[in-house]
């Protein structure tokens, strides 16, 4: 049923370029028969070099009208390759760096302040400064607002700032606050030296403790 219905489709086209293709033909083959003659009348010599002009303007045609469109299509592919193949790279980046921050977060829950309403990193910060380099070091220590984080998860904050303190005075409440019995951990560090007396440091910290959200 296809194949007849296809046979009287190309009935119907040969019938509609029927004449147009027989007008053609009409002007055209006086040409060709002119061009033809002219070719019988020329000599082996001429000839040839007839033939060897054809052979290059169908090299010709053909470079520009198959090989050289193919080489840009095959360009655009490898152009296209490439592209995917950094985006695959981005990709592969992200899910490493999500793995990453993931493992990240489960260590972060197995090392946590305890639960419950009477922890209070603000008395376990300031006890631990006053006793490492003295409370009239501390020029100022401020809470700060609790922040959820994903998993139920919650960081605890507190920022401090220290006056006219030495080198070794940082380092020892540093490492104070590093070997306390609850997980706290050292952000936003900044140590200025202090004029004239340039032995002298004023300090800007900010104490951080992760716990799980009540």
């Amino acid at each position: 049923m296809i194949r007849e219905y296809l046979e009287q489709l190309q009935a119907q086209v040969m019938d509609l370029l029927g004449p147009q293709i027989r007008r053609v033909r009409e002007r055209t083959d006086p040409v060709v028969a002119q061009a033809r003659a002219r070719y019988q009348k020329l000599e082996r010599r001429e000839r040839v070099l007839v033939q060897i002009a054809g052979a290059l303007v169908a090299i010709f045609l053909a470079y520009n009208l198959i090989v050289s469109p193919t080489i840009d299509y095959v360009d655009g592919l490898d152009e296209q390759i490439a592209s995917r193949e950094h985006d695959l790279a981005g990709v592969q980046r992200l899910v490493a760096t999500y793995k990453l921050v993931k493992d990240d977060l489960r260590a972060a829950q197995h090392d946590t302040v305890p639960a419950g309403k009477d922890f209070s990193l603000f008395s376990i910060v300031e006890a631990s400064f006053s006793k490492s380099i003295g409370h009239d070091k501390i020029a100022s220590i401020t809470p700060q607002a609790d922040k959820k984080l994903p998993d139920g998860l919650v960081q605890y904050g507190v920022q401090l700032k220290l006056s006219d303190v030495s080198l070794d005075q940082i380092v020892g409440a540093l490492y104070a606050v590093r070997t306390l019995g609850v997980p706290v951990g050292i952000a936003n560090l900044h140590i200025e030296r202090r004029t004239p007396n340039t032995h002298s440091f004023d300090v800007d910290l900010t104490c951080v403790a992760l716990g799980h959200s009540a």
